[in-house]
């Protein structure tokens, strides 16, 4: 089993705090359309003997796309690739996109699972992050799109400047009472060559603070459990059956291709990945060339990367994997790193002899996989 991914570098306007690839200019959408056709059907055997079963439009802002430009990719895909009957397809939508006419256009459509970028429920964070919505928006929006699509999750970000813990704890109690099943969290990260690092840099708004994210975040963890989400990722709160189909089969270390500028791609042994510019990516896809450059994962890089996943995730790190996958002397090393954690109460190895985060551990995945790499 296999996904596709499929990147739309277009937005409205840029979020502060964003460093994905995207344009906010629209004057080439329609090449930008052609080249990511003419991708998949030149990259259609590198998935020739994998069943597809997740398709994701991700971006930038796929909910850009116009009914018939979403027909027109279905229909590439459905006569390149061997899509399974049932698959996850998602599609990433900004609420001022959805107008109940584009939500009944989308549902219409093989898509199955609406991924809104909500953010927060409050106009002054939305203003701050510099979002394209309103908060009235993102309430309507959910109130209409909830009608039309069972499986929805929405994204929220914590840990913003001057968001009190009792703001925090109000955006999910309004995300609780629409009833979405998913809810994807994240704390929100200062990255260079961004809005927000600049305004930091300047003094031009306060730093962000870990204190209040670690607490907002065991805030996340506690008000989700009493909900019935079961935390399955660091930044993923799922109810049963509607965990991401797509997103586990990458902790999941399974096989995916990436379509469009920025975009990666694994097939088990390499990791590839586009090129970030989009002019030069047509250009190139125009020549019938593909933009794309290559790294072959050593050994090490397979084992750190799946430490790196698998304390993010529910399932954990499986000793026996490791043993089998890796041999002893990675076995060993992991076990003996992995002491200091479990004895600060960071790490358990369960009775299935899976290395997990404790809840105390969550917070602090990234760092403690970093210590337990090979290098």
């Amino acid at each position: 089993m296999a996904g596709i991914y499929i990147h739309i570098p277009f937005c409205k306007q840029a979020c502060f705090y964003c460093d994905f690839h995207f344009s906010t200019s629209i004057k080439r959408k329609e090449e930008m359309l052609l080249a990511i056709l003419n991708e998949l059907q030149l990259r259609k055997n590198e998935l020739k003997n994998e069943l597809i079963e997740t398709i994701y439009f991700g971006g930038g802002t796929p909910s850009l796309l116009t009914s018939e430009e979403i027909t027109a990719i279905f229909k590439v895909i459905y006569s390149n690739y061997n899509v399974i009957e049932t698959p996850e397809i998602t599609l990433e939508a900004n609420p001022d996109d959805l107008s109940e006419s584009k939500i009944i256009e989308l549902s219409n459509s093989p898509i199955n699972r609406l991924s809104i970028g909500i953010q927060s429920f409050f106009e002054d964070d939305l203003q701050f992050m510099n979002r394209a919505h309103t908060a009235e928006e993102s309430k309507r929006c959910l109130s209409v799109a909830l009608r039309y699509f069972d499986n929805i999750t929405i994204d929220l970000i914590y840990g913003v400047p001057n968001m009190s813990n009792k703001k925090w704890k109000e955006n999910l109690k309004i995300a609780f009472e629409f009833e979405v099943p998913h809810i994807s969290s994240y704390a929100l990260t200062v990255e260079k060559k961004t809005a927000l690092y600049n305004f930091i840099k300047k003094g031009k708004v306060p730093p962000v603070n870990e204190q209040q994210a670690l607490e907002q975040f065991n805030i996340l963890v506690s008000e989700t459990k009493k909900q019935g989400f079961i935390h399955y990722e660091i930044s993923n709160f799922g109810k049963p059956a509607y965990f991401s189909k797509h997103n586990t089969s990458y902790w999941l270390g399974k096989k995916y291709l990436g379509i469009g500028p920025s975009a990666h791609s694994f097939n088990g042994k390499q990791r590839s990945w586009n090129i970030a510019n989009n002019a030069k990516y047509i250009k190139l896809i125009d020549s019938n060339t593909l933009p794309i450059e290559f790294e072959e994962l050593s050994t090490e890089n397979r084992f750190n990367e799946y430490i790196m996943t698998g304390l993010r995730t529910i399932w954990g790190v499986d000793l026996l994997k490791i043993k089998v996958d890796f041999g002893e002397i990675y076995f060993n090393e992991l076990i003996k790193n992995s002491q200091q954690f479990i004895e600060k109460g960071l790490l358990k190895i369960t009775l299935e002899n899976k290395l997990v985060t404790t809840n105390r551990g969550k917070f602090l995945a990234d760092g403690i996989a970093s210590d337990l790499f090979k290098v």
